[in-house]
């Protein structure tokens, strides 16, 4: 059986739903942000406060409160959507059009006349010349022999450009290639061990060359040097009924190894520090 076909109504209905939407840029973009107001405080707000409320206090960032689950306000008031920001620029070129049809060609603004500095130096030498030393001769003689300084002096007077080549390139060289097949094959090491090789020859040569001395006597003076001088060391005092116990405790394997380490003491007191000689050495 076929489908009965709908009415017109109901297509027009139908094909109404299927057509996109239109909005408004007011229902697409969000209101404009303005500050807190004591109307929009509600009770349990981070921002409600007791006694006497002012907007004013809203519109101070350092005491507003976040609210929870919102961002901060900072107290400012946005302007409408109908606003642009940024800055316009109104064209006075005429644009791309313009820009391809003809191209305006900026006028150069003629230059106002600057006045020349006067050249103090020449009018101080004519004045000594002509025998004028005082301050008012000096002030007559300028007024009447005003010299200025031309352009043509101020351009010999500045720096001009050195001369550079026709066929110089500007900008920075560009860095070697890197030589890797001299990398892989260790070209620099082996470079390495010829010149540590050619250093030891060279070593060697000069010493084969030096002049071999004769046999060194010593003098008074490296014999001094060496000489230790003998240290008399004093019996300790003992007491007299102690002078006969002996030692109840050696510390040495042997009497010989106890001689040696005591041999050894009383040469070294001489350089040691301390009522018994046992302290630091007195020099390096």
């Amino acid at each position: 059986m076929p489908e009965a076909r709908s009415s017109g109504p109901d297509l027009a209905r139908w094909r109404k739903q299927q057509q996109p939407v239109r909005r408004t840029v007011s229902q697409v973009c969000p209101p404009p942000r303005r500050p807190l107001t004591v109307a929009d405080i509600r009770p349990g707000m981070e921002n409600e406060r007791l006694g006497v409320v002012r907007d004013s206090m809203f519109q101070n960032p350092l005491i507003v409160k976040a609210e929870l689950g919102k961002p901060r306000e900072r107290s400012y008031s946005l302007p409408g959507i109908n606003f642009n920001y940024g800055l316009y620029i109104r064209g006075l070129d005429g644009g791309v059009p313009e820009a391809i049809g003809r191209w305006n060609v900026f006028k150069q603004q003629p230059t106002c006349p600057h006045e020349l500095t006067r050249n103090y130096i020449a009018m101080n030498r004519g004045a000594v010349k002509a025998g004028l030393v005082t301050a008012r001769e000096n002030l007559l003689y300028r007024r009447l022999n005003d010299i200025r300084i031309s352009d043509q002096d101020d351009r010999r007077m500045k720096k001009e450009p050195p001369p550079l080549p026709p066929n110089m390139t500007f900008g920075i060289r560009a860095r070697p290639s890197t030589p890797f097949f001299d990398l892989l094959q260790h070209r620099y090491l082996q470079l390495w061990v010829q010149e540590q090789k050619a250093a030891q020859k060279a070593i060697k040569l000069e010493k084969k060359q030096k002049v071999v001395l004769g046999k060194l006597y010593e003098t008074r003076s490296s014999q001094l040097r060496k000489y230790k001088p003998p240290v008399k060391l004093d019996t300790l005092w003992h007491m007299p009924h102690f002078q006969k116990v002996g030692r109840h405790l050696d510390t040495f394997p042997t009497e010989a190894d106890r001689q040696r380490a005591l041999k050894a003491h009383q040469e070294e007191c001489a350089v040691r520090q301390g009522t018994l000689r046992m302290g630091n050495y007195t020099h390096p």
